[in-house]
């Protein structure tokens, strides 16, 4: 039997990193392999790349920190990588190594940043791929230049009433071809390798509760039908709803986990204009409160996946709870904020359309098809 956990983003700036991780780390190691999201670069060096939207850079001690908390891999392909060029970048491939963490989803090239990652966990060998549809300009990797391994999506709007100019239109969405064929040929060659197959996606709408984009089901699926055994989204800030396609789930957002504010990075970002358009999203945000995120993205949980030994998967959610200093705290079943998880999970995956069984088990979610 192994266990995996995956959560979502993590990004840490303070003077004690590992303070972060006080209401958590009991839960992170409690399995053979625990993954994350790397949402920030990790350097003291680099300029701020000027398309970076908000530049994140965390101080070295954060790889430690995470490491000790019992985070073993992480993946760095999404839309902070290059935040701070390529010494920032190189910088962080570097002290996650050194701290002893496994990156995936980015390198010198796009041949490094496609490779899967391959990590025994008690005697299984788990392969992990990791791709980001959100993907400021330049930041994808290329045949001879740094960056994330990209999974390009592109939209068309479609108008409702063809004869009626100015109404309003559907917004639809499909990946890139070439770099879903990547993919796909990617998971296909892992499955023949490994155990298990994790495929890791920064894509989707963020701050916005419940609403999927299409290409996110269409590369879900295929993904899964080429081999993959789950699929761990990320970077929307908040939970999303939870799909199983063909008995294997689907996590289109594991949300914010262990991750500062906006202004710990960037005092000056609440001024700017392509934030107030981003607050402008969620009817709930408060830029005056001390919380200055939505409310919803303070719930967050930890995906956990249990691999028996006829190979079915067993799926968990530990439901965890964002304080006033961004510290992620894990919930007790008797917790009324855990029941606010579990409601929000399983509406969240209701108005999407799915009829997925969310079941409290003690002081966990069991996430179940609902056939």
């Amino acid at each position: 039997m192994t266990t995996i956990l995956a959560c979502g983003d993590v990004g840490v700036k303070r003077a004690d990193c590992a303070s972060m991780f006080d209401g958590c780390a009991a839960a992170l190691q409690g399995a053979d392999l625990c993954f994350a999201q790397l949402e920030t670069t990790i350097s003291e060096r680099g300029t701020k790349a000027p398309n970076a939207r908000l530049a994140m850079r965390a101080p070295a001690a954060m790889a430690s920190a995470a490491k000790t908390a019992g985070i073993d891999v992480m993946s760095f392909a999404g839309n902070h990588c290059l935040d701070y060029g390529y010494e920032a970048f190189t910088d962080t491939l570097r002290i996650a190594a050194a701290a002893g963490i496994a990156l995936c989803g980015a390198g010198a090239t796009l041949e490094i940043a496609r490779r899967p990652l391959y990590l025994d966990a008690a005697g299984a060998r788990v392969a992990i791929l990791a791709r980001s549809s959100i993907l400021p300009e330049g930041y994808a990797a290329e045949a001879e230049k740094s960056g994330c391994a990209p999974l390009r999506a592109h939209t068309v709007y479609e108008p409702i009433e063809r004869d009626q100019p100015g109404t309003p239109s559907r917004i639809l969405t499909f990946a890139d071809r070439n770099d879903l064929a990547q993919l796909l040929d990617d998971v296909r060659a892992s499955r023949a390798v490994a155990d298990a197959v994790l495929v890791s996606l920064h894509w989707g709408i963020h701050m916005v509760p419940t609403l999927l984009a299409d290409y996110q089901r269409e590369v879900a699926h295929a993904a899964i039908e080429a081999g993959a055994d789950a699929i761990l989204g990320h970077h929307p800030h908040l939970l999303k709803g939870i799909e199983f396609h063909r008995g294997r789930p689907i996590f289109y957002s594991l949300g914010n986990f262990a991750i500062e504010q906006p202004h710990i990075w960037d005092p000056a970002i609440v001024n700017s204009a392509s934030f107030r358009n981003l607050v402008s999203l969620n009817p709930t945000w408060q830029l005056d409160q001390v919380y200055m995120l939505p409310p919803v993205t303070r719930m967050s949980g930890i995906a956990q996946l249990t691999r028996l030994e006829s190979g079915d998967w067993e799926v968990r959610f530990l439901p965890a709870w964002i304080g006033d200093d961004s510290v992620p705290q894990m919930l007790s079943s008797g917790d009324s904020r855990f029941s606010e998880v579990a409601e929000f999970i399983l509406r969240s995956s209701r108005d999407a359309g799915f009829d997925t069984k969310v079941v409290v088990e003690g002081p966990a979610l069991l996430i179940q098809p609902g056939r």
